[in-house]
């Protein structure tokens, strides 16, 4: 379903700033895989997300969703296959718009766009429907600008907003990084029920290890623009937060001794 093949991207090539952000990437998601990615602060975790996305083009390698070959696309060709929540609750919806109206471009997404953002009576009544499932309140509160909302209500409706057209991949970026605890948690809740309900095939970039063993059927760890360590859904199940500190540390150590005798 998503295949990259040695897929590379370097920053600032043949200068002092030069950074190979990615290395070499393999990776296979089958149809309903739901991958989480963790590791440390520029271990190419988001970049990973924005050469899927298309906001970033790759230095070499294939990408595939969907057995339909994605390099050389930029980002708004792509659109009709994927969705993405980004970590900031601001970036996923227009302030300005109502829930609505946000919503409604929601269910455009990858097609052509008029001037008008219309909503009626009949696309008005599945909208509440669909936000009834969030348990916010939220369909009583349609014509609401999403400004006024809290980030966990933003969040949650940025997540069923992604949902929406059923895209082929869903990328969620650190989603729940930018809210406290008990919200966090509620759009955690959420992902997963979303994502099974849907059936869509994931991958999200998390910090938290022990949500990123909890959720999903696949955890891959990044260390300077590499998977390291790649676990499937019985291993994930037997492994603990100290076991993942302890690969990370040692195959980091062998990284290191690796780039000394290269």
């Amino acid at each position: 379903m998503l295949s990259l093949t040695g897929v590379s991207k370097t920053f600032f090539p043949g200068t002092a700033n030069e950074r190979r952000a990615l290395r070499n990437i393999w990776l296979e998601l089958a149809e309903g895989d739901f991958a989480t990615v963790i590791g440390s602060n520029g271990a190419g975790k988001s970049t990973l997300l924005n050469v899927i996305a298309g906001s970033l083009s790759t230095d070499d390698g294939a990408i595939v969703i969907d057995d339909r070959d994605v390099t050389k696309l930029p980002a708004h060709r792509r659109a009709g296959l994927l969705a993405r929540v980004f970590q900031d609750p601001q970036a996923g919806t227009s302030p300005h718009l109502t829930i609505e109206q946000n919503m409604a471009i929601a269910l455009t997404r990858g097609a052509r766009r008029g001037l008008g953002v219309g909503v009626g009576r009949k696309r008005r009544s599945a909208f509440r429907e669909e936000l009834e499932v969030l348990g916010l309140g939220l369909e009583s509160r349609l014509k609401t600008r999403v400004g006024m909302l809290s980030g966990g209500q933003r969040q949650a409706l940025s997540l069923l907003m992604a949902s929406f057209t059923h895209p082929r991949l869903l990328l969620l970026d650190e989603h729940t990084a930018a809210l406290d605890p008990a919200r966090a948690e509620l759009v955690t809740e959420l992902t997963v029920k979303v994502v099974a309900e849907t059936n869509l095939t994931a991958l999200m970039v998390t910090h938290n290890m022990a949500q990123a063993l909890r959720v999903g059927n696949r955890l891959l760890m990044m260390h300077e623009g590499e998977i390291i360590l790649e676990l499937d859904a019985a291993q994930k199940r037997r492994t603990t937060v100290a076991d993942l500190m302890d690969r990370f540390t040692s195959v980091r150590g062998q990284l290191a001794d690796r780039s000394l005798l290269s």
